[in-house]
């Protein structure tokens, strides 16, 4: 091998080494906290109470002339009923919906994932603050904190008779939309900032309408958490590019045509 060809490739292989060094550093670890939710509950109540409270005397005296004697009793009771509705606040997290956020993050190959510890306190109220969270370490490692919140989550049941067939559609639909916020672990700054939804929905045709119709619910649980985690990707990378100086990977153009997952079902 000539001296050339050997500085050749030597100098190929350094300029490969140092291109794999910025690709390295350049990857952005990202904590992904579960999904807080907070809803006002209402329940029922009622409530009976009822007590009773008796007591007797007795008193007697004698002499060798006489006897008196007395007795005297008392009977006391209460009794009272209540009945309504009260309503409290209760927050918490969903351990649902964020594996495929983070796997969307992962097959990017711009972020790194750390694990995120969850919110275990009693004290309900800071499940929002999250600096208070990051300050208690419970993203270590981690340069941005994903922490998103439930505004809305509906499931959907419908039967819809289909004109001029004896077959009727049942649809199990659920829609998610959560509030996203990247915040920086060090300055605590928002970075990004956005809402994302997802959807799923499985549908069954009927043949008869007094049939017994079992709907998928694990299906639409799915179909809701890969369409949320493609959305919250799409948008972190949109506003990561000013921040962080990302291009997101070229992606071609694929054209698909969706067709309406749908089981005939027929009753004879």
């Amino acid at each position: 091998m000539t001296n050339a060809l050997k500085t050749l490739l030597l100098g190929g292989m350094l300029t490969i080494s140092t291109m794999a060094v910025p690709l390295a550093q350049a990857q952005v670890k990202v904590a992904v906290t579960n999904l807080a939710y907070e809803e006002r509950v209402q329940e029922y109540f009622r409530e009976i109470k009822a007590s009773s409270k008796s007591s007797m005397r007795v008193s007697e005296s004698e002499t060798r002339r006489s006897y008196r004697g007395s007795a005297s009793a008392n009977h006391a009771s209460n009794y009272s009923y209540s009945e309504g509705t009260y309503s409290y606040i209760d927050r918490g997290e969903l351990r649902k919906f964020t594996a495929d956020i983070k796997g969307e993050m992962l097959k990017s190959g711009f972020f790194r994932v750390t694990e995120a510890k969850p919110y275990t306190a009693k004290d309900t109220e800071k499940l929002y603050d999250i600096i208070d969270r990051i300050k208690k370490g419970m993203y270590p490692n981690a340069k941005y904190v994903l922490f998103g919140t439930v505004s809305s989550i509906q499931f959907r049941e419908e039967a819809n008779p289909i004109q001029n067939t004896d077959t009727v559609s049942y649809t199990l639909s659920l829609e998610l939309v959560g509030d996203f916020s990247l915040v920086n672990t060090k300055t605590y700054e928002v970075m990004a900032a956005f809402s994302a939804m997802g959807e799923g929905r499985d549908t069954k045709l009927v043949t008869s309408s007094g049939a017994n119709v079992v709907l998928n619910r694990g299906k639409v649980i799915s179909e809701v958490s890969k369409s949320l985690g493609v959305d919250v990707i799409r948008q972190v990378e949109e506003q990561l590019m000013v921040i962080e100086g990302y291009a997101p990977p070229v992606r071609g153009t694929v054209i698909e045509e969706k067709k309406q997952d749908t089981e005939v079902i027929r009753f004879r």
